[in-house]
C-alpha cells in the first residue's frame, strides 16, 4: 500500500494524514473485495524496515493503528471479515498487541473474507523465522521440503497468492512475501494507495484475466495445432 506520503506532501499536508487516508482506502479495499468474491487479502502495513522512519511518524502509525481498531472493527466484523495479524509481535507494544488480539478474537468467527496485515513483518525475516521453528522441531534436513517448510511460514494457513498489486508507481516487491508470490501475477499502477479504489481493482482483475499462468509448465497445444499435418 504505497504512496501515502507523497498523496499528502502534493496536497501540502504532513504524511500523518496520507497514512490516516490509507486506512480509509484500505477499507474501501477490504469491501470491494468481499463483494468480488476474494477470499484471502494480504496487505503490507508495516515492514520490518519500516522502524528507519522518523520516530515522529513511527509514533503516529502505531496510534493509528489503535484508532482503525477502535473506529472499523465492529464494522468489519459485521461485514464477515476475518482478521489475522502476521509479522513479528516481539517490538510492538503490549497495547498494541492487545489490540490486535482483540481484532482477531472479536472476527474469528467470521468465513466472508479473510484480512490478512502483514505489520513488521519482512519476507526475509518470515523464511528466517520458518527456518528456525523447524529446526526446533527437529525436523530432519533430509525431511526439510517445500511443502514442510511452508507449514512454518507465517501465512501458512492462507493459500499463496494469485495476485499481487503495488500502488504508487514503484516496481518492486519490497521483501513482501519473497516465499508465497514465487509464481504471483504482478500488477504495478501509479496509482496512489490512499485513491486506489473499486476501479483500480477491476483493472488489475482484468490484467490476471489476460495472463497466461503456466507455474513453469509448458502450455498445452489445443487439439486443431495437435491434428495439423
Amino acid at each position: 500500500m504505497d504512496g501515502n506520503g507523497r498523496w499528502a506532501r502534493r496536497r501540502f499536508m504532513p504524511r500523518f494524514f496520507g497514512h490516516k487516508q490509507g486506512v480509509d482506502a484500505l477499507v474501501r479495499t477490504v469491501q470491494a473485495c468481499a463483494d468480488r468474491g476474494v477470499e484471502y487479502l494480504t496487505v503490507f502495513a508495516f515492514s520490518s524496515e519500516n522502524w528507519k522512519r522518523p520516530s515522529e511518524e513511527v509514533s503516529g502509525l502505531m496510534g493509528l493503528v489503535l484508532v482503525a481498531v477502535s473506529k472499523y472493527l465492529a464494522k468489519l466484523a459485521s461485514q464477515g471479515v476475518r482478521i489475522r495479524i502476521v509479522g513479528d509481535r516481539a517490538q510492538v507494544s503490549d497495547k498494541l498487541r492487545e489490540a490486535w488480539e482483540q481484532a482477531e478474537s472479536t472476527t474469528a468467527h467470521n468465513t466472508r473474507i479473510t484480512l490478512c496485515v502483514a505489520f513488521n513483518y519482512g519476507g526475509r525475516w518470515d523464511i528466517v523465522q520458518a527456518c528456525r521453528r523447524a529446526m526446533q522441531d527437529r525436523v530432519a534436513p533430509e525431511s526439510l521440503d517445500e511443502a514442510t517448510l511452508s507449514r512454518y511460514m507465517a501465512l501458512s494457513f492462507a493459500p499463496d497468492p494469485d495476485l499481487f498489486i503495488r500502488t504508487g508507481g514503484e516496481v518492486r516487491i519490497s521483501n513482501f512475501l519473497l516465499w508465497q508470490v514465487a509464481y504471483s501475477e504482478l500488477v504495478f499502477t501509479d496509482c496512489l494507495w490512499p485513491e486506489f479504489g473499486e476501479a483500480q481493482i477491476d483493472a488489475a482483475f482484468a490484467e490476471y484475466t489476460r495472463r497466461d499462468r503456466r507455474f513453469g509448465g509448458v502450455k498445452p497445444r489445443s487439439a486443431e495445432a495437435l491434428q495439423a499435418p
